[in-house]
């Protein structure tokens, strides 16, 4: 094991830097998939101690490529987390903690399961899932639903970097999709937590990109 005195933040620009480093590329059509941008984890205003901001205009840029994805006719889908009253279909990742703040005490229609005011979703088009584990592929309609949209790409936002978007970015590769995890729409509670999880999703299982070359691709997009 290399052991080094360099930050996650470091390590992360060294390997982005790397022109060896194959990429998976864009594929002929993408969807997105805003990953759990819901109140728990958006608002550290009421959600202190589970809320997150990386950067400042993620969700800014999450509805920005989300309505030029949905303006061409190509999928745009979001997730979020909650639970039943007894948390009964929390699994073993509910065992851990049990306070107000423990995952499996989001319930459903609470405040913490609502998306955060800020996102703008088309219900008449968007696809809206509630998930219960990391990945939103994990018994949701998702893989189902990209297979009928023919999709080969996925543009994966939300967060967090370590936790649910990772799980989905490691299903998508899984499942035979190249991922696409555009920077400035990612986010975590902590610097090192964000940029050590940028650098192996970078490695292994998705192109780490800046949010304008998915504006860019969806811009050029003919259909």
């Amino acid at each position: 094991m290399i052991r080094s005195n360099k930050t996650a933040r470091e390590i992360f620009e060294e390997v982005r830097a790397n022109p060896a480093r194959a990429r998976f590329g864009f594929g002929g059509k993408l969807a997105i998939i805003n990953v759990d941008p819901q109140k728990a984890y958006t608002r550290p205003d009421l959600f202190p101690k589970t809320a997150y901001v990386t950067d400042p205009d993620q969700l800014t840029h999450i509805n920005r490529i989300s309505k030029a994805a949905r303006a061409k006719g190509l999928p745009v889908v979001w997730t979020h987390v909650a639970y039943m009253d007894n948390a009964a279909d929390a699994g073993v990742w509910g065992t851990r903690t049990d306070t107000p703040d423990s995952l499996q005490n989001i319930k459903y229609g609470s405040e913490r399961h609502q998306f955060d005011e800020r996102v703008e979703i088309d219900e008449a088009v968007d696809a809206v899932y509630t998930k219960r584990m990391p990945s939103a592929f994990f018994e949701t309609p998702l893989a189902s639903f990209l297979t009928w949209h023919k999709v080969d790409t996925v543009v994966i936002t939300g967060g967090s970097t370590s936790g649910c978007v990772r799980a989905t970015a490691v299903d998508a590769l899984s499942h035979g999709y190249r991922a696409i995890i555009p920077m400035e729409c990612v986010a975590d509670k902590h610097e090192s937590y964000h940029f050590a999880n940028l650098t192996d999703l970078q490695l292994k299982y998705a192109d780490v990109v800046e949010v304008k070359e998915v504006d860019d691709w969806i811009a050029g997009y003919k259909g």
